[in-house]
């Protein structure tokens, strides 16, 4: 296949931008230029499918319409509003970014790429997003869809995992971009992957770049982007006390620097392999426990560990013994949980 020369380069961004014109999907931070919006968006859609952050988009942008709002809300209650979204870091980086630009920007959303770019948890690809979207920034966007794209159209065949993939493919996104109309441009690339430059049975028989497209003319569609380090996924497993005394149940917030931080759960033994009741009990001194039996077992999946969940009931000889916190109910409500512990609620509490 012969390269692409630079002249056809406005070419494939006006067909993209053409494509996406007809296809887009409606979605509300498309309606804004308010960089707050758009912020919030880009957080919320790390890692995450539109179809899950929508509902978290419209729920955060009601109850924190500014961003003194959300800089101004307890951590708690920020973390509560996330529940279920997964990747908890993103919710606090957000939140302290907020207080951030509260402090130091008037609470007024910084315009620069720079400026953007020294936020907590905003990257190359988040700041160029934003500058673009917001500002029309001549910034281009390098996300998951877009290395599928390029590597597709030009023949990439850098394994994206490699430490020097994102510079260079960085590097033809910013020849690829339409300078005039970044914001559109970078929208446009973003969609086409994910609508129709897709993983797996791509659109390519009604591709409008069909005719200079790398992939397609060498039928590679399947091999590109390469790919080869796989994440390591490991297995840990968990031992929840369900501690009751009176109407109240035990809980403790996680305070490490690991998953969940800063969510309420039960209180945890984890262990190396799956145990026994008998192994639960001697974690305690002898004669303490009256009596222990596990309530149900489940696994749960997270992006690089398997988790295997035990819900052990243990009642305690002295019902104030150890130091626990107990909260009632309606208070265990309005805590912020991992998705685990509230459905474990839900099925046997709430």
């Amino acid at each position: 296949m012969e390269p692409i020369l630079k002249d056809e380069f406005k070419g494939i961004s006006d067909s993209i931008i053409t494509w996406y014109e007809a296809n887009k999907r409606d979605l509300p931070w498309r309606h804004t230029r308010n960089p707050y919006k758009i912020w919030l968006s880009e957080i919320m859609l790390q890692q995450t499918r539109v179809e899950q952050g929508l509902s978290y988009y419209l729920k955060f942008v009601k109850n924190y319409p500014q961003i003194t709002d959300l800089a101004n809300a307890s951590e708690e209650q920020v973390l509560r509003d996330w529940q279920g979204l997964g990747y908890y870091s993103r919710a606090r980086n957000l939140h302290e970014t907020a207080k951030i630009i509260r402090d130091n920007y008037q609470g007024i959303f910084p315009q620069k790429y720079e400026d953007i770019k020294t936020l907590k948890g905003v990257g190359d690809y988040t700041a160029a997003a934003i500058a673009s979207f917001a500002f029309d920034l001549p910034y281009a966007v390098v996300d998951g869809n877009v290395f599928r794209v390029l590597s597709r159209i030009f023949g990439i065949e850098t394994d994206i995992s490699s430490s020097g993939a994102k510079k260079e493919f960085t590097e033809m996104a910013q020849r690829l971009l339409n300078n005039q109309n970044p914001a559109i441009h970078n929208q446009a690339m973003m969609e086409f992957g994910a609508l129709h430059c897709t993983p797996k049975k791509p659109s390519c028989n009604t591709c409008p770049l069909n005719k200079v497209c790398f992939a397609k003319r060498l039928n590679k569609q399947d091999e590109l982007p390469v790919k080869l380090k796989k994440t390591k996924v490991s297995n840990r497993y968990f031992n929840y006390l369900i501690i009751r005394k009176e109407a109240s149940l035990s809980l403790q917030k996680r305070k490490d620097k690991d998953i969940w931080s800063s969510l309420y759960e039960f209180p945890l033994i984890e262990t190396d392999e799956v145990v026994s009741s008998a192994s639960i009990v001697s974690v305690f001194e002898e004669g303490v426990v009256e009596n222990i039996k596990k309530i149900t077992e489940t696994r749960h999946i997270l992006s690089h560990q398997r988790l295997y969940c035990s819900f052990w009931e243990v009642v305690f000889r002295d019902k104030n013994y150890g130091d626990y916190a107990y909260f009632d109910i309606e208070e265990i409500k309005a805590l912020p949980k991992p998705v685990l512990i509230n459905n474990f609620l839900l099925q046997f509490y709430f």
